[in-house]
């Protein structure tokens, strides 16, 4: 037993190694999208997949080697395998099957806890670039994007600037979704009525695939999105060719996307009217004193007098 040790760990060691170069080499990116990062918040979350994965090993690999062992050690034919009937006890034994556990657990709970408060979705991300706000609106079976600092909004295609934190501000105007692009970070939920966060950031140029995680009806399959990371210049080029479009997102035309429909192009829009975010989280709610007061967490003053108003 004592000689196996030596040799349990080792596996481990190397099968983690194994896994971190394939997951490094892009071996397992091109199917699995989350070892295949392609921002800060993702590369931490695979590097704390990894080392779970690493550490877990260390219980699975010498039980599967124990088992094969004993299986052959104590197999019928072998008559030099030593038969103790009445041991019952081993000190060793003990110690070992306890405390091995018992330190994998501790040193994950403190991996799982540090890293639960360095990435929480609604933690800020430190850059020297301006933040970019994007409120997300999970629809059946669509994605509307609306961006308050550039006065435009998009349907099924999410385009950002490299290097940039992005704040999602995110709710649902259907059942409850789930936002999700998996090579950025993780997922968080879009609640009718309530407002999440997220803070990403993507420091390589591309396009990368947002998701629904969540099955929400007959569209679920279709309620996907394309991700564009572009330069600075390419996404100050989008939003101005948005801006040209004739296109205006106003109440109407919310209304008409309200409609459920899948496999929906994406569109764009040249103007917003104000507060349309913070009114589909008020549909949900109503406009009474308390709702205004949990409201006043996601707007300005003068937002909850338009919205007390009804506009």
């Amino acid at each position: 037993m004592k000689k196996l040790i030596p040799w349990m760990v080792g596996a481990s060691v190397s099968l983690y190694n194994v896994s971190s170069f394939a997951a490094d080499s892009g071996v397992w990116g091109s199917n699995w999208a989350v070892l295949d990062p392609k921002g800060p918040v993702a590369a931490a979350e695979k590097h704390l997949i990894l080392t779970a994965f690493g550490l877990m090993l260390l219980v699975v690999i010498p039980v599967i080697v124990m088992t094969i062992a004993f299986a052959w050690r104590f197999r019928a034919s072998n008559k030099n395998a030593k038969y103790e009937p009445k041991w019952d006890n081993s000190h060793t034994v003990e110690w070992v099957v306890w405390s091995v556990p018992a330190v994998i657990v501790l040193i994950l709970g403190t991996l799982v806890w540090r890293t639960s408060h360095e990435l929480s979705p609604e933690k800020p991300l430190v850059s020297a670039n301006k933040t970019l706000e994007v409120e997300v609106v999970s629809m059946d079976w669509k994605w509307l994007f609306i961006y308050p600092q550039q006065g435009i909004a998009s349907v099924n295609e999410l385009v950002i600037p490299a290097n940039t934190p992005v704040h999602f501000k995110i709710t649902s105007d259907a059942v409850m979704n789930s936002f999700f692009i998996p090579q950025l970070g993780g997922q968080i939920y879009a609640m009718a009525g309530m407002q999440t966060n997220l803070n990403l950031l993507a420091n390589e140029e591309g396009v990368y695939r947002g998701m629904d995680a969540m099955y929400n009806g007959e569209g679920f399959s279709a309620m996907s999105f394309p991700v564009k990371v572009a330069s600075n210049n390419q996404f100050d080029a989008w939003v101005n060719q948005v801006h040209s479009e004739k296109t205006d997102l106003n109440v109407t035309q919310l209304r008409a996307l309200e409609v459920p429909s899948d496999h929906v192009k994406p569109m764009y829009f040249a103007t917003v009217t104000p507060y349309l975010f913070e009114s589909v989280i008020m549909k949900y709610m109503g406009n009474d004193a308390s709702t205004l007061k949990a409201m006043a967490s996601y707007c300005s003053p003068n937002r909850l007098v338009n919205l007390a108003q009804g506009h």
